[in-house]
């Protein structure tokens, strides 16, 4: 399938419908480096354009096969603050003050928004209040510690004291747990966080995060994952990282997470991007394909398909270009 027709299927069946609609689907595309390139440019053009977040991961840099280590690669490139700001805006909006033109990058988005209904900040302030408790804390739709984190970065975001300096910001510890930049959890204790990220929580988190950004007003969120790295079978004398067999079937296993857990997502689109070797459906000891891992191949190959078209709404579609 050529890039262009795969994108037009996904643009028109899935990121201005169903994702935009609060859905979420898992899609494989493989192709040479050209095609991923291409693909990934196309997808990222278009999806921001629609208003999505997008963000990307690659294999030969991270490391795949640590769910925690593909949540802080992709949480590295999101603006935290900036998303704590849009909601506000968006919470403002429900509260019947006017928002249209407000930007949501401006240093202090309350005194935008009271500045364009003509009232005092803290008027805007003492309104929005007693809503961040409910629409953000209480919101069981995203784990404990992470709304934990967003209502603080919103009442940070809400204060007096703004702007902060880059240096001064007292929400620089969430982000850095986030991000991973800083792991010691004594940082962010006093913001009552107790559980880092690690394997077990980073897919919870990252649930969290996909339906936080959609509250925040983006459209949805496009994750792009290139795992061509980890079906190479030899080290590159690039410096890239390489996978043992181990290593890849720990990454398929988070790949068939994402596909089994794609209904608790929330207006959420993963593409992976990968190499021709991963469709080698051999089990011996040297292959990095998908036929390592049953679990994950029995849920993205068609059994019945035609063998000179692809099927554009499948799992998985081949590139040509």
């Amino acid at each position: 399938m050529h890039v262009a027709e795969w994108m037009e299927q996904i643009d028109r069946d899935y990121l201005q419908t169903y994702v935009k609609q609060g859905g979420a689907a898992v899609k494989f595309i493989v192709g040479d480096r050209q095609l991923r390139s291409d693909a990934r440019a196309s997808l990222t053009a278009r999806a921001e354009q629609s208003g999505y977040l997008v963000l990307h991961a690659d294999a030969a840099q991270q490391r795949f096969h640590m769910p925690q280590d593909i949540f802080f690669a992709l949480a590295a490139q999101v603006d935290w603050r900036l998303t704590a700001r849009r909601f506000l805006v968006r919470l403002a909006a429900r509260e019947g003050f006017h928002t249209d033109g407000v930007d949501a990058a401006a240093a202090d988005v309350l005194q935008a928004i009271a500045d364009h209904n003509d009232v005092q900040k803290e008027y805007v302030a003492t309104n929005l209040n007693p809503h961040l408790q409910r629409q953000v804390f209480s919101d069981m739709n995203m784990a404990k510690d992470f709304r934990i984190a967003m209502s603080h970065l919103c009442q940070f975001e809400r204060g007096t004291e703004q702007p902060y300096p880059e240096q001064a910001y007292p929400g620089q510890a969430i982000v850095d747990w986030l991000t991973g930049a800083n792991t010691r959890m004594g940082n962010v204790k006093p913001f009552s966080i107790y559980n880092p990220i690690n394997r077990s929580t980073a897919r919870h988190l990252l649930r969290s995060a996909c339906y936080w950004f959609h509250r925040a007003g983006y459209a949805g969120t496009v994750l792009v994952l290139d795992n061509a790295q980890v079906t190479e079978r030899k080290r590159a004398g690039d410096g890239s990282r390489y996978y043992t067999r181990p290593m890849t079937m720990d990454h398929y296993e988070i790949l068939r997470e994402f596909i089994d857990g794609s209904e608790h997502l929330a207006a959420t689109l993963i593409v992976t991007c990968t190499a021709a070797a991963f469709l080698d459906q051999e089990a011996d000891r040297q292959s990095r394909g998908v036929g390592i891992y049953p679990a994950l191949l029995y849920r993205i190959i068609d059994d019945v398909h035609d063998k000179r078209m692809e099927n554009p709404a499948a799992a998985l579609c081949r590139l040509t270009g």
